[in-house]
């Protein structure tokens, strides 16, 4: 490695797992809480409890204003994406109903569903997506019949970057009485999407968001939460004199004492998302993964997976080497250069099968707010000296 494309630093190119580093003030805003006055929230009738109630309820305002929510109260907060899925799938699927999904799905759509077919024999089909892992909407239509329910999908692969085309599910599932789910795993905050079109929308907080991890939620629609049923019951601090749950929003799903630092330091990562613009963030990190793109295709021994122009993306990116282990490459990257991947199915094996990646998988780069031109160079540098 020559000692211009030595990195100064470790350098991180696994935001597609986790956002490194956080968005600037999200450790304070962690830390104030904590040392200031960890209060819990409408279990106190005092003023340190009320002002957190603000601070969660200002989170609420700001999501529900990146996502173009109609209405605060369909913000909830949950531990991760993984477990808003899970409440909304369990929740709303019962025996005998039929879903579609797609074959680019993690395995947080996938397990959910698999689990559901055995425990109350729903019955799932999946639509499957091109090489490039792009979904033809016409392809779910022979498969709609009686008892879909919904349309459970991810809105862009977490493997190779290709971003479905959910507005499109969207007026298919509005034209036949379905309810459209959406995994926003690898697009909340990294694109702009419109709530007000998908039924529900689950999100991580610690991806593209930029908070810490042990934090998301979904945005569900007044009329689709209805006919959702929570699956956790507790204490919400509200109608405390029975013992029935709270039907109104977003206490029905919040149940218990939520993670007050993680959601206090979200609140402050999309502050930061806000006021330095979303797309400007996406136009940050297309260009490293153009740039990527552009001079990898020159490297021997390393094949791009997905890379067609014409398909629309996140900062995502797959490669594999036919004539090399993907995590020996990973480990020399690591090991010799201080450069952080992921290598492996990244919890996607359906999206691996249609890619032709399964089983080895591939070797991944997944490009963050904080990443700049020169690291995508020592990458670069670091792939052609390890393949040479």
């Amino acid at each position: 490695m020559t000692d211009s494309a030595v990195p100064p630093k470790t350098v991180y190119f696994d935001n597609g797992s986790t956002s490194v580093p956080k968005a600037p003030g999200v450790t304070q805003a962690i830390t104030d809480y904590l040392t200031a006055g960890a209060y819990n929230v409408g279990r106190g009738g005092y003023a340190g409890s009320f002002d957190i109630g603000l601070q969660i309820l200002e989170c609420r305002e700001r999501i529900a204003t990146l996502f173009n929510a109609d209405d605060l109260r369909t913000v909830i907060f949950t531990p991760s994406l993984t477990y808003s899925l899970n409440a909304i799938l369990q929740g709303f699927l019962s025996n005998g109903d039929h879903v579609i999904t797609t074959s680019m799905e993690h395995n947080s759509v996938m397990r959910p569903l698999h689990e559901l077919q055995k425990q109350r024999t729903i019955t799932y089909d999946t639509v499957t997506c091109d090489n490039n892992g792009m979904l033809n909407p016409d392809d779910i239509i022979p498969l709609i019949n009686s008892n879909t329910k919904a349309i459970v999908m991810t809105h862009a692969s977490n493997v190779c970057g290709t971003i479905l085309p959910i507005d499109k599910v969207a007026e298919i599932c509005a034209s036949h009485n379905l309810r459209l789910i959406v995994d926003a795993a690898q697009t909340a905050g990294v694109l702009s999407i419109d709530a007000s079109t998908i039924d529900a929308l689950a999100f991580p907080g610690h991806k593209g968001l930029l908070g810490s991890t042990g934090i998301g939620g979904f945005i569900i629609k007044q009329d689709f939460a209805k006919s959702v049923h929570a699956s956790i019951w507790g204490g919400t601090g509200s109608q405390s004199h029975g013992f029935d749950q709270p039907s109104f929003l977003p206490d029905k799903f919040e149940s218990g004492t939520q993670n007050i630092a993680g959601i206090l330091g979200l609140k402050t990562a999309i502050e930061y998302i806000q006021s330095r613009g979303i797309n400007n963030i996406y136009q940050h990190e297309m260009k490293l993964y153009q740039q990527f793109v552009d001079s990898a295709a020159n490297i021997a021994e390393m094949r791009l997976i997905a890379t067609s122009p014409t398909v629309p993306k996140v900062p995502v990116i797959s490669v594999d080497f036919p004539n090399h282990d993907i995590a020996d490459i990973a480990t020399q990257l690591d090991r010799d250069y201080s450069i952080m991947a992921r290598c492996g199915l990244h919890c996607a094996p359906a999206a691996h099968k249609t890619l032709g990646t399964y089983p080895a998988g591939t070797l991944r780069f997944s490009f963050g707010h904080n990443n700049t031109a020169s690291e995508v160079d020592c990458l670069l540098h670091a792939l052609q000296e390890i393949l040479d």
